[in-house]
This record gives structure tokens, sequence and C-alpha cells, in this order.
């Protein structure tokens, strides 16, 4: 496998051989060596390479335009660029290799910015939180099992692919990868007192374990640490078939011997693994297991098995502690405290359950709704671990997303002192072979998260700094594009991510499948109405369901405040406020993207091609608007009679039914029927999830038809 470096290096060699006398130069002088730092050097190089720009390594600190200093001072993973006394020159220290790297990463973008002008500003940066982790589900073993886990099982065994998604995320700033699996263990070692557990043959084992020790090692160089994260209490087919111990919750003697001596095997075998991660319920009782076990029972567990086998490792490893179901904060507090780490342990707990791209607003978790029991993990501050929040995306995988004023607001909201970071990832979707997008002749990426590259560019470098400007995203979008784009595509795309957003802050959602926010679904009923009838989110079901942001007002409580005559306190959004953002949203992107077709600015490839990626949205949000204003429409005519208000919701449900008419022609266009909930939820004998195992939006129209029906057959209940 070529890989970036043997690039660059290729690259490097190439623009040596047929550089002109006369070629403009950035000397570079390194006081250290690091992968790391190549790899920064190599963006720079690159960068430079389009405007003529020959970036050359020197030996002497006195020939160099750009002196590179290690400071161990300064913060890990930050930087600081000084100009010095001799003209054009500039030194850019660092706290360590990382910080060092993205220095050079942010240089190479400045040049970018710049148009080629080798002029650097002075700045300073550190990272504002620690710990910036993407959640990547794996494959193998996997938590949701079905076809849209199945179809990147090729892709995710291919180090070139993880090549390129590790250096999209050091590009971007984030240095946790970690690995989500049901048992990871079989694919990566042979336990010694347990071979059975292991279902691969010595060739095929050796496959595996080349292929873990190449993405530890490339995260390590990109100054990424790597975490396998379990559920708990899980075990292969093979040690269950050997021994005749079940695969879930069994909490014989001799499971809990082979997941302490696995878990030590695992650490032991691979050098450049930074730590493991446990999850408590799921195979602790929580669906029907005839074992039922307290929250002490379930910390038992983990330190008698996790931490004992961590503890007897040749090395020491970091730890992530789920909160999810641990059912006693006080409880898993023991735990970590008497684990007496030499690093701080990781707790996560999920923002707002399942659905994080919703509100900024803590509404729930998974453990405690309330919030009352929420706070004992963080108060009174706890000395042995820090909080980070999970920030789920179930609600959008096929269109494109980045609101990057969401993305601050919610970092200002819950950066507190017991918060170090943020993992963002999703359970029910993959990011790597791209099934939903019929492959067009405009296509530039290969990866799905490389069609999503806008949404890991704004977390990432917010997370790291969230008072990065605008102006480094519009060049982002400049470097694809064309020049005089960024403004306008930003705008367009910042506008058309507040749909799925809204949605879920107004229809309040839990576990993964109770919100699809871009496909207006919601599988499984939570929180309110629930039909039975479809996954589709009905005109019924939208009017009696609970909100999720305490900002808003339900359809129900609005109508009751307009018949009281009752006025809305000032920061309520209602049902209908939300309408009109929706729309005002809906006509700024449009309008932003609309005058790129004429003089500069125009997109490369053209300029429907921006459009297209923005329509899909755009409808979603009119036909959202539409039907807010239908079901408070329909609801007064249920609660008055006054069939003015029953005309009214036909005719705003059948612009619903135009809008959605539209928008199925439309993706039929770009999306393919892709794979959603899986056959082993889809396969459920209640009526309505078996339209979820597939999705497409014009499988839908027969449920908008029938909102149009529901509206008017009203009054013959």
């Amino acid at each position: 496998m070529q890989t970036f470096l043997t690039r660059s290096l290729f690259l490097l060699l190439c623009l040596a051989a047929f550089r002109p006398a006369a070629a403009r130069e950035i000397t570079v002088f390194l006081a250290e060596e690091h992968v790391s730092i190549q790899l920064g050097l190599a963006a720079l190089r690159e960068t430079a390479a389009r405007y003529d720009l020959f970036v050359r390594q020197v030996s002497s600190e006195q020939a160099a335009t750009l002196r590179l200093r290690i400071l161990p001072g300064m913060a890990p993973e930050g930087f600081e660029l000084v100009a010095l006394r001799k003209p054009q020159t500039w030194q850019l220290s660092a706290g360590d290799a990382t910080g060092a790297m993205y220095g050079l990463f942010d240089l190479a973008e400045e040049l970018q910015m710049k148009g080629g002008a080798w002029q650097p500003e002075a700045r300073r940066q550190a990272p504002h939180l620690a710990f910036r982790a993407i959640k990547f589900n794996l494959p193998w073993s996997p938590y949701r099992e079905g076809t849209q886990m199945d179809l990147h099982s090729d892709v995710c065994r291919d180090l070139a692919f993880w090549e390129r998604y590790l250096d999209m995320m050091a590009r971007n700033r984030f240095n946790v990868l970690s690995l989500w699996s049901r048992h990871p263990f079989p694919f990566l070692v042979r336990p010694h007192n347990f071979p059975e557990a292991c279902p691969f043959d010595d060739r095929e084992l050796a496959e595996w374990q080349a292929f873990w020790k190449g993405l530890f090692r490339m995260a390590k160089q990109r100054g990424i640490e790597t975490y396998l994260v379990n559920w708990n209490i899980v075990v292969s087919p093979g040690l269950a078939e050997a021994y005749g111990v079940k695969e879930l919750n069994d909490t014989s003697e001799l499971v809990r011997r082979y997941t302490r001596e696995v878990v030590t095997q695992v650490i032991d075998e691979y050098e450049d693994l930074t730590g493991l991660g446990v999850t408590l319920a799921d195979w602790m009782d929580n669906f029907g297991a005839d074992q039922h076990m307290t929250a002490k029972d379930r910390e038992d567990w983990i330190e008698d098995t996790f931490v004992r086998g961590m503890k007897a490792a040749k090395r020491p490893v970091k730890f992530i502690h789920r909160s999810v179901l641990a059912g006693s904060p006080a409880e898993m507090q023991r735990v970590i405290d008497d684990a007496n780490f030499p690093d701080r342990v990781h707790v996560e707990i999920k923002f707002n359950w399942s659905h994080g791209h919703s509100t900024p607003v803590l509404a729930m978790t998974h453990d405690y709704h309330s919030g009352a029991i929420d706070a004992q993990f963080w108060d009174p501050l706890p000395e042995n671990y820090r909080i980070q929040w999970m920030i789920r995306n179930e609600d959008f995988f096929i269109l494109r997303w980045g609101e990057p004023d969401f993305i601050r607001a919610h970092i200002a909201e819950n950066t507190h002192e017991y918060v170090s970071g943020y993992f963002v990832g999703s359970e029910g979707y993959i990011p790597a072979a791209d099934y939903t997008h019929l492959a067009p002749s405009h296509q530039t990426w290969q990866y799905a998260f490389e069609k999503q590259w806008l949404f890991y560019l704004l977390w990432g470098r917010l997370l790291y700094d969230p008072q990065t400007p605008d102006a480094r995203f519009e060049a982002a979008f400049e470097a694809r594009y064309g020049a005089g784009t960024g403004k306008n595509l930003l705008e367009a795309y910042r506008r058309a991510s507040r749909m799925p957003l809204r949605l879920a802050s107004f229809h309040a959602a839990t576990w993964d499948y109770t919100l699809y926010s871009e496909g207006f679904l919601a599988p499984f009923g939570a929180r309110g109405h629930y039909d039975g009838h479809s996954a589709f989110i009905s005109i019924d079901e939208l009017i009696d369901h609970a909100v999720l942001d305490p900002a808003y007002w339900d359809i129900p409580r609005y109508v009751a405040a307009l018949e009281a005559g009752t006025s809305v306190p000032e920061g309520i959004i209602t049902p209908a406020d939300l309408a009109d953002l929706l729309d005002e949203d809906a006509l700024i992107a449009v309008r932003r993207v609309g005058g790129m077709g004429r003089g500069n600015g125009k997109p490369r490839g053209g300029p429907r091609r921006g459009r297209a990626r923005l329509e899909t949205p755009g409808l979603l949000r009119h036909y959202f608007a539409a039907k807010l204003r239908a079901g408070i429409a329909l609801h007064r005519f249920r609660r008055s009679g006054d069939r003015s208000f029953q005309d009214a919701a036909i005719v705003l449900l059948t612009d619903c039914l135009s809008y959605w008419e539209q928008l199925s022609a439309l993706t039929a266009s770009h999306y393919r029927e892709a794979p959603y909930l899986g056959e082993a939820l889809s396969n459920r004998s209640v009526t309505g999830w078996t339209d979820a195992r597939d999705f497409s939006w014009s499988k839908y129209l027969v449920e908008v038809r029938r909102d149009l029906e529901i509206a008017r057959r009203a009054g013959e209940e």
C-alpha cells in the first residue's frame, strides 16, 4: 500500500527534479523529527505546490524561513506562530508533535485562503476540549445487525480506507477513535486458555492481527488515541459452544476468567492500543434474562473482569466507563476510585439520548429523564474521571449536514469543569461504503465520510477551537467548488441543516429508531401518540407528541393558548413560529445558491450540483412547515367543529403532498433505496415497523396521501 508519506516523498522528489532555478521556497527547519510532524509538513508541501511554492526541509536553523520547535511547557496539542526579527522568518512552537502537526495544517489552510501568498499571521492555539472523539461502530460482532452493517465488512478491513479516515480525523483535530463492537476480542487474539473463542485459523488470525496493528499504529502516528469499546457480558459463539455457556449475560466463573484473561492478552499484544471501554446493561439482564443484576452487581462484574484484566496487563491503559444504565453513579464512582488508574477515566453520557443533533439544551440522557440523578455523576466534582457528552446522530445519513452555529452553541452551553470532551457518531450507520448515492458522473468521493466532509470538519475544528471563524469553513468550500462560492454555500448548508435539528427538538425521541429526522420517520413510538400504521410520522402523531426542547410548545398547548387568548411567553417557539423559521431557512438557502450560476462564484461542475444537494432539505423544510400549520388547523377543527379550520388543514396537506411528490422525484434521481432499520428489528410483528427496513422518500408517498384523507374524514370519528 502506498502510504500518505510515500506519496508525499514522491511529490517532493518530482518537484525537486523539475523545480525552476527561480522557484519560490519555504525552507523548514525541524528541531525534532516525528511522523506526525512529517504528515503536517506534507500537507503544507501539497498546498504550496498548487501555487508554485517549493517547501524544502533544511538542516540549518539559520537557513530556514520556518523554524519548528517542541516546547514541553506549552499546552498539549497546542501551537504558537510568531514572527522573528529576521525578515520573513517565523517560528512555530508546539507543546508536542501533535500540536506541531496541527500548526502545519493551519499554515497550509492559511496559505490556501491567501491564494498562495506566504504571509503567515502570528497566532496561538490550544485545544478547548482535550477529548475529541469519533464513535465508529464496527461491522464485526455489531451491536446493530443487518445489511446496513454487513455491506461495510470489506471496506473496514482495508487499511487504505483507514488511512484516509485517519488523515481526515487528524486534519479536523479529532484525537480519539473509539471502535465499538459487541465482542471484538476474538478478532484480535487467540486466548491462551480459551483457544476455541477465536474462530480463525492461524493464517486468518495473522491477517486480522496485521490489520489491527496497522490501524493502531497509523492512528498513533497522527496523534489519535484508539479504544475498543464492547458491550459487557458477551462471549463469542465458539466459546459458548465449547464450554456450554451463554453468549449473553452469563456471569459464571468461567466467563469471568475468560473475560479477565482476554482483556489482559489484548493489551499485552497490541502496544499501540490506547485503552478499552465497556458499557453496562443491554446484556446485563436488560432484555428479560433470567438473572437480575443490581447496580452494584453490574459494577462488581466490571471490576472483577475488565478492571482486574487491565491491572494484570504489562502496561497501563486508559479506560472508558459508559454511564448508560449504570443504575447508580455512586457505585460507578466506587469502582473507578478503587481502580486508581494512572489516567482519569472517561465517563460517556448520552446527550439527549440517541438524538444529540436536536437542541443544545440537555433535556434528557439515556439514564434519567428528570436530570436529578444525572447531576450525581458530576456533583460534587469527581477526582478520578471526567464526563464526555455523546452526540449521537441517528437522524441524517443520506443528506449532507453542517451547522456551525449549533455546534458553537452546544459547546458554549455544555462546557463545564467536569466535562473534558465529546464523542460524535452513530449506532445504526457506518460512514465507510457509500451505499445511498447513485454513482453520478460528478461524484468526487470514494467513501461515505468523504461525502459528509462538512460534518466532520465542523465538529472536529470547533471542538478544538469554538472560535474558529466561518472564513475557515468558507475556504474549505472554495477549495472544492471554486473561488467565490464559500460564503453562499456555507450559509446555504447552515440553513439546510437546521431542519433535522428542529424536528428532533420538536418531536421528542429516545432510543435510535424512535426518530429519523431526514426521513420524517419514527419507526418505534416514544413520548407520544403512535398509531402503529407506519414508520412515517402521521399528522396525528405530529399533533399528539411531546417536545424535547423546553423552549418549544407542542400543538395542543399552542392551540389551547390561542383559544384562551393567552399570550406566549418571551423566548417560546410555538409551532407557528417554527413553521415560519423553517420557511425562512428554505428561502434563504435557495437564494444563496440560486445566484451562484451568474458571474463569479460559479461552482465547478455547474450550479445545478450545488442546488440539487440543497433542494432536498429545502423541500423537507417546506413540507415540515406546512404540516405544522395543518396540524394546528386540524386540532382546532377537532376542538371547535369550525369547518374553516378543516378546510385550511386540507389545503395545507395538499401542499404537503405536492412537496413530497417533488421530493420523491428529486431524490429518486440521486439516491438509491437504502437499508435502514435492519432485518432483526423490521421483522417484528407490530404493524408499521416493517415499512422501514429499507428507506427511500418515494415509498412514503402513500402515507402523505393518508394524512390528507385523515383531514378529509375528520369529524366523522
